[in-house]
């Protein structure tokens, strides 16, 4: 008698290389995500909202991807198995005593060890560089091109951008998480505006971020400035002011008394104030209440009935200081810096008027732009000495403050530092906001209260100073009785 055939082993719907490899994949991956989960937690104080992108977006990405190789290799496998439950199947069996299967699980447990320290030191160092400046306004972030290169030239250049637009804190890290996410589908399916909004509603107190450097209490008292500016005449005649700022301090117990400019901070005093447009440059209502607690409300004339207490804001540093670190500096100004350092020729006839004229133009794209620039000063000044690098000058003026391609440049972004071509200070210190309660009571808007004018003009002028201070006087003489400076001194020339 026959002895019947014995059964064939039971057949794992698992038992695939596709379902292996899934099994890798998504081994890996979980490993990538365990490992980026504790350095993000444990490794620094301040969170980066860019790992979370690698944290939470693309290793489980990468995770479900394995388990779906798994899921469609059993179900291909289980397909084979239905047609012909009979075929033969090597079955996973490891023998010890077999010197070949020794060889074959050492070489895996080494592969094995080889992949997670890869997977790790990739992990790490892609960590590492979604810290950098340059992963924010370079790679992930093309779109931020114009905040980038301001960034590049400004005071805060050596300071990481997680520093400021992170902070610390578990509510700062799960918002974080969330706009980075954001962030990859706007730039993924072109969702972002343009120009990039300021994100004036969603920065974190000065509190959190600008005084983990800055100390707020410091005294600094005054500081010596001149402003050097030139007229938009034939002969772009200098006209400069010399002025001391009056920065003052916000405790008079810290080695100074309270007042000045950072009067204003949080430390001896708290200032409110309720504005009505998104950017914070229309404030009709201001509460001040003063060491001995006793609040006085200062608003408009044409402001009635209260504010929604959820839009009042505490003032702090970035109200005035709201661009620390991306500044747009406007043709006017750029273009006195530059005859001032001797970049543009100042002898060619009414430069300041011309260069000023032809950046404040319309352009679509940056590279049109500048050939325009070009044509247009080689137009004016054809052959005359000077004129190539001071042509180099104006187009390098535009590249570092017009983003045409982002509809980005000075004029979207008001800088409050200051009162020259955005009203700035003079929101609230314009001689319009009035006690409710005692109407001859105003916010001081007299310019000695934050600065003395020591000497004003040109040559001889500036050699003449008055510690008693001068009173301000205009190189137009034309009347300004009634005006604020950005009335006029919008960025362009007067009239555009």
């Amino acid at each position: 008698m026959t002895d019947p055939a014995p059964n064939p082993p039971k057949r794992s719907i698992w038992h695939n290389w596709i379902s292996l490899a899934g099994g890798v994949v998504a081994g890996g991956s979980f490993f990538a995500f365990i490992l980026l989960f504790a350095i993000d937690q444990f490794g620094y104080s301040q969170k980066n909202p860019y790992v979370g992108i690698l944290s939470y977006l693309i290793a489980p990405a990468f995770l479900f991807l394995g388990l779906a190789l798994v899921l469609i290799g059993a179900w291909q496998q289980r397909r084979l198995l239905t047609r012909d439950p009979n075929a033969s199947w090597p079955r996973l069996a490891i023998d010890f005593s077999r010197s070949r299967d020794r060889w074959i699980l050492l070489w895996f447990a080494l592969g094995t060890v080889a992949f997670l320290l890869c997977t790790a030191l990739g992990s790490y160092s892609t960590y590492q560089f979604t810290e950098s400046v340059q992963f924010c306004g370079q790679v992930c972030h093309s779109v931020m091109k114009p905040e980038f290169v301001a960034y590049q030239r400004g005071n805060h250049a050596r300071v990481a951008c997680v520093e400021c637009h992170v902070g610390s804190g578990a509510t700062s890290f799960v918002k974080s998480k969330l706009n980075g996410s954001h962030q990859v589908y706007s730039l993924i399916f072109n969702k972002y505006h343009r120009p990039i909004p300021t994100p004036v509603s969603n920065l974190r107190p000065a509190q959190d971020t600008c005084e983990r450097c800055h100390w707020p209490e410091k005294f600094v008292g005054s500081i010596d400035r001149t402003y050097r500016h030139y007229l938009t005449d034939d002969k772009s005649t200098p006209f400069a002011v010399r002025l001391l700022l009056n920065v003052g301090g916000g405790d008079r117990s810290a080695r100074g008394p309270a007042g000045g400019i950072h009067w204003h901070m949080n430390v001896a005093n708290k200032i409110e104030y309720y504005a009505t447009d998104p950017q914070r440059q229309a404030i009709p209502w201001v509460r001040v209440t003063g060491r001995d607690g006793i609040a006085t409300v200062y608003r408009t004339p044409d402001f009635k009935g209260e504010p929604d207490p959820q839009k009042i804001r505490v003032m702090d540093c970035i109200d005035c200081h709201n661009r620390p670190a991306h500044r747009f500096k406007s043709p006017d100004e750029a273009v006195d810096e530059a005859l001032y350092l001797g970049h543009i020729d100042s002898g060619l006839p009414g430069i300041k008027r011309t260069a000023v004229d032809l950046l404040t133009q319309t352009y679509s794209t940056e590279a049109g732009a500048l050939a325009a620039l070009d044509a247009g000063l080689k137009q004016h000044y054809a052959g005359q000495p000077g004129l190539d690098p001071s042509i180099a000058a104006v187009q390098d003026i535009y590249r570092d403050n017009f983003f045409p391609e982002m509809k980005s440049d000075w004029s979207k972004y008001p800088d409050n530092v200051g009162h020259l071509d955005s009203p700035g200070c003079f929101r609230c210190h314009d001689g319009n906001h009035k006690d409710a309660e005692n109407p001859k009571r105003i916010v001081p808007n007299d310019c000695s209260t934050c600065h003395v004018i020591l000497a004003q003009g040109r040559d001889a002028e500036l050699a003449q100073l008055s510690t008693a201070g001068l009173t301000f006087k205009h190189p137009d003489p034309g009347s300004i009785e009634g005006f604020l400076c950005s009335d006029c001194h919008n960025g362009k020339l007067q009239g555009q």
